[in-house]
């Protein structure tokens, strides 16, 4: 791809102009002024400046009733959702209110105009496809979207339409910021009318795009769907870090197809190989292509969304393309390479045990804190006369989580009692059920280097999800040093940290959220 040249444009002079003159002063003399994120202002607290790599205190400067009117002063007219601008600038004003409605806080952000950035994904937007980004606040969705909307506008021809809610992509008056070029803008008298503007804008103005930041609700979510069946194309933001993390909201799902239990006949449920209920798409996905916007210079995309979505309910992952920004402004696209172990690793399977004489019998299994769900998503796997039962005194096998053992020391003695067999699992993951029971049954699950990379990088998604959804770190099952390679390297595609702990050969990838 070619080398891109960026232009930022930050109105700084103007957001600066709010502050009273001493605040003003010390954040221009500040040497990293032009890293400035925010400004923020709390009542009878010291003040904070924000900045890329900083925070800076101003010590003894406490926030008072006058710095707080004289900026409001200042700025334009508080919105419904809290937020004023500055006109016909980027930079953004959000209000803390008291009980009785009083403002006693200001959060001060600098609003950028990056051109050039749209450049990583402008193939993608000349498709014509409807197109999601989603990444956690302050990575620059917004940023994404406005220069988007430009180019289709300026260099595409197309008729653009911005739903602006919060003026954060047009910016504040009634004269849009030039950043958005010959696009349209319409503003949002309240944000509980953002679906209404949306249908509007497709009845009223004969938009080819529509760009929409924030979709956040179930009656959006409606609209956008209603937008995309009309063939206008769409270009929007949602509250949401991965497309696995959004497709576990139950109130945006529907942006991505939506889940639904479907009751198989006998036949189809045989043939498949599964239980007569499973988990299914319910609708073709309002958005074709979904971006996470992982960090400034670094996207995964999913460009076909429905084929994505599908293989996750039935517990596959496809990698999504990565892209990057070089430091020299090159944007290039990144294949996880395939890593060899170096002559030091040893390459033997971690699966690779000596098959057991099969059982015969079938396995009755009661389990306690372990997922049901799973547990039966791994039967049916692996094809294994195994059961599961709802009572102890119907069970041949307690199956319990490890972390559960101290708090059912009764159960555990219940079952020692009547002679049931105990199996703990340490995470309740679809990949240690299964490993269980290919254990109980003799099945091999794989001795070869590729069944291991595919059982390994399972676990890990799983991992991931369980991170993203409870926000808590997470132990994977120890690996060879080749298989921790790609489990790592699929974890950070995801925005979440990782690193190995313990001694060899027992050593494991442990996964932490982002924060």
């Amino acid at each position: 791809m070619n080398k891109l040249l960026q232009q930022i444009v930050d109105d700084l002079d103007k957001f600066l102009a709010i502050f009273p003159s001493d605040i003003k002063s010390r954040l221009e003399q500040d040497p990293d002024i032009k890293d400035l994120i925010e400004v923020v202002l709390d009542l009878g607290r010291e003040i904070e400046a924000r900045f890329y790599k900083k925070t800076v205190v101003f010590e003894g400067r406490f926030t008072t009733e006058e710095d707080l009117n004289y900026i409001i002063a200042r700025v334009g007219e508080f919105s419904g959702d809290k937020r004023a601008g500055i006109e016909r600038t980027l930079h953004r004003i959000s209000a803390i209110e008291n009980r009785h409605g009083r403002i006693i806080g200001l959060t001060c952000r600098v609003g950028r105009a990056v051109l050039g950035t749209v450049d990583i994904i402008r193939d993608v937007i000349e498709t014509g496809k409807n197109i999601l980004l989603l990444g956690r606040p302050g990575v620059g969705k917004t940023t994404l979207l406005r220069e988007t909307a430009r180019v289709l506008a300026d260099e595409l021809g197309k008729r653009v339409i911005i739903i602006d809610t919060s003026n954060e992509i047009g910016g504040d008056g009634d004269i849009p910021h030039p950043a958005i070029g010959r696009a349209r803008r319409m503003q949002v008298p309240n944000p509980a009318k953002q679906h209404d503007v949306m249908i509007e804008a497709v009845e009223n103005h004969m938009p080819e795009v529509i760009v929409i930041d924030e979709i956040g609700t179930e009656l959006e979510a409606k609209a956008a769907r209603t937008i995309a069946e009309r063939g206008v194309q769409l270009i929007g933001t949602a509250h949401g870090i991965t497309l696995q993390n959004l497709l576990l909201n139950p109130t945006l799902s529907d942006l991505v197809g939506g889940i639904q239990v479907v009751t198989l006949s006998d036949e189809e449920a045989k043939r498949r190989g599964t239980q007569k209920t499973v988990l299914e798409r319910k609708a073709p996905p309002t958005f074709q292509v979904v971006i996470e916007i992982q960090e400034r210079d670094r996207l995964a995309i999913h460009h076909d969304v429905a084929k994505t979505v599908d293989a996750l309910l039935r517990g596959y992952i496809i990698k999504p393309e990565i892209r990057l920004r070089t430091p020299e402004g090159e944007v290039k696209k990144v294949e996880a390479p395939t890593i060899e172990p170096s002559e030091e690793e040893e390459e033997v399977s971690v699966f690779g045990k000596p098959e057991r004489e099969k059982r015969t019998e079938p396995l009755k299994i009661f389990p306690y804190g372990i997922s049901r769900n799973r547990l039966e998503k791994a039967i049916r796997n692996l094809g294994v006369p195994a059961f599961v039962v709802k009572n102890l005194s119907e069970a041949s096998c307690l199956l319990i989580l490890k972390a559960h053992q101290k708090r059912a020391k009764d159960l555990l003695k219940e079952a020692e009692k009547k002679g049931i067999k105990i199996a703990v699992l340490r995470s309740n993951t679809v990949t240690q059920i299964e490993r269980f029971l290919s254990e109980e049954f003799g099945i091999s699950v794989g001795t070869s280097k590729s069944d291991a990379e595919e059982e390994a990088l399972r676990e890990a998604q799983e991992g991931i999800e369980y991170v993203l959804t409870h926000d808590e770190p997470y132990e994977l099952s120890p690996q060879p040093a080749y298989i921790r390679r790609l489990q790592h390297q699929l974890i950070q595609q995801y925005g979440l940290y990782s690193e190995s702990v313990g001694v060899e050969p027992f050593r494991k990838v442990r996964i932490y959220p982002s924060h």
